[in-house]
């Protein structure tokens, strides 16, 4: 349960978004002053993962960076960027399945991810470039906030 309530309903609103499978609609969290909610580390540290969060993420990653040198090249089709918006999904769906943090670093992850859903919503909106660099944007900043052994930025 929260303890902290203010928290409470935005969190709640991201939980239900994130928790629906292949109905995307993930606007960054607002706090209960209107602003929208920001990725912080945890007292200057970055949060802890479980494996399962960095195996989905490490998969979302893999997918990105294979994809990049084509969309670069304007080699990715429509139906490239349907099918990779499909397999981040998978991996986001399984990260919410699987992963198990404390509140604090739950909260945190949510922020990530709602980025993440952002980027697949704009890829299957047609906007397949934006939502590629969405999602590159949200990977940096995982691994800016999350303690993950091994993870590399992405370029974009």
């Amino acid at each position: 349960m929260f303890t902290n309530k203010s928290l409470a309903a935005p969190l709640v609103a991201l939980d239900l978004t994130i928790g629906l499978s292949g109905a995307i609609s993930a606007a960054a969290p607002h706090g209960p002053d209107g602003h929208a909610m920001e990725l912080t580390l945890n007292n200057g540290q970055k949060w802890q993962t479980d494996e399962a969060l960095r195996t989905g993420m490490s998969r979302i990653r893999d997918a990105i960076d294979t994809a990049l040198p084509l969309v670069h090249a304007d080699r990715y089709g429509a139906a490239d960027f349907s099918a990779l918006a499909d397999r981040v999904q998978e991996q986001v769906d399984y990260v919410v399945a699987n992963c198990k943090l404390p509140e604090e670093a739950d909260i945190q992850l949510h922020l990530a991810l709602a980025q993440v859903l952002d980027g697949i919503n704009a890829m299957k909106e047609g906007d397949q470039e934006q939502g590629v660099a969405a999602i590159v944007q949200a990977l940096n900043a995982y691994g800016d906030h999350f303690d993950h052994s091994g993870w590399k930025s992405l370029g974009h």
